[in-house]
């Protein structure tokens, strides 16, 4: 039975978690824990402390044969600088200094994607029964801090993964309203294009609430003001609130017309952008929908409102409704992909 030792390593916290494959295609949790990345100087610490941790409360040799650590980072020949936190992982020390190899480093995103192969029934919510098919691609795409993108597809009977970066593709107006968001979000940045993950990701989230206060759109809430207020005065700094987590809660909770407009917003935004995926690589074996946000307001994706962005695409609607989309419940679905990952090292 071989052990292996699967990691989630962000700018804020890495979660590992300690699995035991007892035979090919199965994989069995033993021990999990998570750590605040900033109190540490480096991922070899933490490792060795949930080792030792681990054998203290299991009981047993914990020295796992292999690891896989999904990185919130581009990952270039097995190094990576992490993007939020003053880290440089190198998998050969990690193999040195940990006594564990092989070591794998993959991006984040690389490893929600695989790990959309490793969900159960309850970790997924059916939006769109579609029409699958096991032998075309799959998509997966995730609005959380940005806009993560990937895509896989079959190979035989496993499944080649590959990263992508369209995230960072053109933001695409679709309403009279969204051209005056792009216009906005142009002139407030100085910048010559806008991403769709300016609007598509927990910032976008925060910048059409801006943007629809700005314009007026309806009287602000003295809490949502507050909070947003102080975000804004913390420009440069660690933020010590979470703006995009409130203006969701009250547009969830219907108290707040602006928040309400906001979320509508950005559901629609984020279907239209899933279509945009799908109509690139019609994945009619499913489209997943993975990434912090959208089981948080899984009520609001629920309206239609998502899926009506999503099948707007003039007389590609047909080819839209038949692409299975599924919202991925499990917040740890990268960690279940970097368990996999390892178990194919």
């Amino acid at each position: 039975m071989r052990l292996l030792l699967a990691g989630d390593i962000g700018g804020t916290k890495t979660i590992l978690r300690l699995v035991q494959q007892p035979e090919i295609g199965k994989i069995q949790t033993l021990y999990e824990e998570r750590y605040s990345s900033r109190n540490y100087t480096d991922l070899v610490p933490i490792v060795r402390h949930f080792l030792a941790t681990a054998a203290e409360k299991t009981g047993k040799d914990t020295m796992p044969q292999k690891a896989c650590f999904a990185i919130a980072g581009p990952v270039v020949n097995n190094t990576v600088k992490l993007t939020n936190l003053a880290w440089f992982l190198d998998s050969q020390r990690l193999e040195q200094e940990l006594k564990i190899a092989p070591i794998s480093l993959i991006n984040d995103f690389a490893a929600v994607s695989y790990g959309v192969l490793g969900l159960k029934e309850e970790d997924i919510y059916t939006l769109q029964a579609g029409k699958p098919q096991s032998s075309a691609p799959v998509a997966v795409l995730g609005a959380g801090t940005g806009l993560g993108q990937g895509f896989l597809i079959k190979k035989g009977e496993e499944f080649d993964v590959f990263a992508s970066e369209g995230g960072h593709a053109d933001f695409a107006p679709r309403s009279e309203l969204e051209f005056l968001l792009l216009k906005y979000l142009l002139d407030k940045h100085d910048i010559q294009r806008v991403s769709v993950e300016r609007v598509v990701s927990g910032l976008g989230i925060i910048a059409i609430y801006q943007f629809l206060r700005d314009r007026s759109y309806a009287t602000e809430s003295p809490e949502i003001a507050q909070i947003v207020s102080t975000w804004e005065k913390q420009a440069g700094s660690e933020k010590s609130v979470d703006p995009a987590a409130a203006i969701s809660t009250a547009a969830l909770e219907g108290r707040d017309r602006l928040s309400e407009q906001t979320l509508r917003m950005f559901v629609e935004a984020y279907g239209a952008e899933a279509g945009n995926l799908a109509l690139k690589l019609l994945p009619y074996n499913g489209l997943y929908v993975a990434g912090g946000i959208a089981p948080k307001i899984l009520p609001l994706i629920q309206e239609g409102n998502f899926l009506h962005a999503f099948t707007s695409k003039g007389r590609m609607r047909s080819i839209l409704e038949d692409v299975p989309v599924y919202i991925v419940l499990n917040p740890q679905v990268g960690l279940v992909g970097a368990a996999l990952y390892a178990a194919k090292l």
